[in-house]
């Protein structure tokens, strides 16, 4: 009997749902899910090749599973239950396209009157539409759960041109935050390449665990994007400051120049003394920065 840990690694993915469907995850995750939390129910309203429903069927649990390809979009469908506990596995922004990929788009639209493709989530090309998109359907569905109940959220990190874009970052997360699992991932399409540069390969998956404790109030957790400017914030320093200005530069440049760029904001604002201390900060700190003649200034450099 496996003991859910804040680590797990299947290497071998087990029985249940279709290995051939992209994305999907081991049942073996599920089952250990479903052992450590014991709910009589489960369900999935992205259940892809309904590996979810293997598991439950293997664990001895009911279990309620729905997609896309079969009838029902997160996005815009009711939630028929009131979930005692919800597994989700969001597709991974478009990293794996799912509609008219895994299945055609043209036999769904026959059978249930939509084009898959214009509600599929691995479609929607940006990443804030994407993470909209992901809190809007993450929230419904916490909304949904009975009290007490509780939703377990498989996803990842996506690395793009150079960018890294994460999930668990940028997920909204309502109730109380139980627990994070790490995942390990196995046979990855990073393995077989050798990258360059700085990119580290992405081996592992989370698995994010939010409690509903409450009915109608909750907590939620929300990422906010602002930008800050170093010299408006409390506790950089004047080095800090400096260095700021003068790496914004291409060369050395005088000291009204730091004067300038400096004097509008709340770090001058908040000190009379502040071209003393401008001046004191490039003098004291020889290590950080250089002078090229008087009243001219620059910073040492080492990153590129």
């Amino acid at each position: 009997m496996r003991t859910l840990k804040s680590i797990v690694s299947y290497p071998e993915r087990g029985e249940g749902g279709n290995n051939r469907y992209r994305g999907n995850c081991s049942p073996k995750l599920i089952e250990d899910l479903i052992g450590f939390f014991k709910p009589k129910e489960i369900c999935d309203y992205m259940c892809g090749s309904n590996t979810t429903k293997a598991a439950a069927d293997k664990s001895g649990v009911i279990s309620h599973t729905y997609d896309l390809h079969s009838g029902f979009d997160i996005m815009n469908c009711e939630i028929p239950e009131r979930p005692e506990f919800v597994f989700w596995h969001p597709p991974y922004w478009d990293i794996v396209l799912y509609s008219d990929v895994m299945y055609k788009a043209a036999d769904v639209q026959a059978k249930y009157g939509y084009d898959p493709r214009m509600l599929d989530l691995s479609r929607i090309p940006d990443w804030s539409k994407f993470v909209e998109a992901m809190n809007y359907a993450m929230m419904k569905q916490f909304a949904a759960l009975e009290k007490g109940g509780r939703m377990a959220v498989l996803m990842g990190d996506i690395k793009k041109k150079g960018k890294l874009y994460s999930m668990l970052s940028e997920i909204v997360k309502p109730g109380t935050l139980e627990n994070i699992i790490i995942k390990a991932q196995h046979n990855c399409f990073s393995d077989n390449i050798n990258y360059s540069g700085s990119f580290i390969p992405i081996l592992h998956e989370y698995v994010m665990i939010v409690h509903k404790d409450n009915s109608l109030v909750i907590p939620i957790l929300t990422t906010k994007k602002i930008e800050a400017d170093v010299r408006d914030m409390k506790g950089t320093t004047w080095r800090d400051v400096v260095a700021g200005v003068l790496e914004s530069c291409q060369s050395a440049v005088s000291l009204n120049y730091i004067y300038e760029q400096v004097e509008p904001h709340k770090k001058a604002q908040e000190n009379k003394w502040w071209r003393e201390k401008i001046r004191q900060t490039l003098q004291i700190n020889p290590q950080f920065f250089y002078k090229t003649e008087r009243g001219m200034w620059g910073v040492k450099r080492r990153a590129s």
